[in-house]
């Protein structure tokens, strides 16, 4: 069974966080670019302080921002009802070592359900345009699989603005990426799994094998 959970405050929404989440989901698969599954098994584990980057200038932006954004989606989204509560939570019972924590949920015209996800990007350099290039880059690809997983929901759509600067001219391009689950049925059993065997690793307070990304 999935239910909803809304904490009180954001500190007791981040208490709550002790399960695997949606940002956390690509380093169990060593497709996270600022993280290791050892280093995740360390935070997890009590032995490593997760950095705090929420005075990042570029995390408190796409904080600040993503209401603004979520309004957008719903004006230029007519054929899609867009849900949102604050310091959200959705817990499964079938995945008791999952949680999903989402920037908004949608219903459209035939009653599905979909996760909405926001994504706010700094490009500085021409290869993370590329990341962007007609695919959804691999970390945050494994997080809306692990929404998908959570919530049981039917499709996902990530809105990503891309900002960049040049010669002191701010240029933003938005992207709209739609996944039905469908497509990806066999990449969120894979995921499944992965997560499965590292909660495991949590509780036999065992370090896993370390995983690197492909190359």
């Amino acid at each position: 069974m999935v239910t909803l959970k809304q904490f009180g405050s954001n500190e007791e929404w981040l208490q709550a966080r002790k399960l695997i989440g949606g940002s956390d989901a690509s380093a169990l698969v060593g497709m996270n670019p600022y993280k290791t599954n050892i280093d995740l098994w360390k935070e997890k584990t009590g032995r490593k302080q997760a950095p705090d980057i929420s005075n990042d200038e570029f995390v408190r932006f796409g904080h600040e921002a993503e209401a603004h954004l979520r309004a957008l989606f719903a004006l230029d989204h007519p054929q899609y009802k867009v849900d949102y509560l604050e310091n959200n939570m959705f817990l499964n019972d079938k995945y008791p070592f999952a949680h999903a924590s989402l920037d908004g949920w949608l219903t459209d015209q035939d009653g599905r359900k979909g996760v909405l996800e926001i994504k706010t990007t700094n490009i500085l350099q021409s290869m993370q345009r590329e990341k962007w290039a007609d695919r959804i880059p691999d970390n945050y690809y494994c997080q809306v699989l692990w929404y998908l997983m959570v919530t049981e929901f039917d499709f996902v759509v990530l809105k990503a603005r891309l900002r960049s600067e040049w010669q002191g001219e701010i240029r933003v391009t938005v992207r709209h990426y739609f996944i039905d689950r469908k497509e990806v049925e066999e990449d969120i059993a894979e995921l499944r799994q992965a997560g499965e065997k590292f909660w495991k690793a949590i509780q036999e307070d065992r370090q896993p094998y370390l995983i690197l990304p492909a190359i």
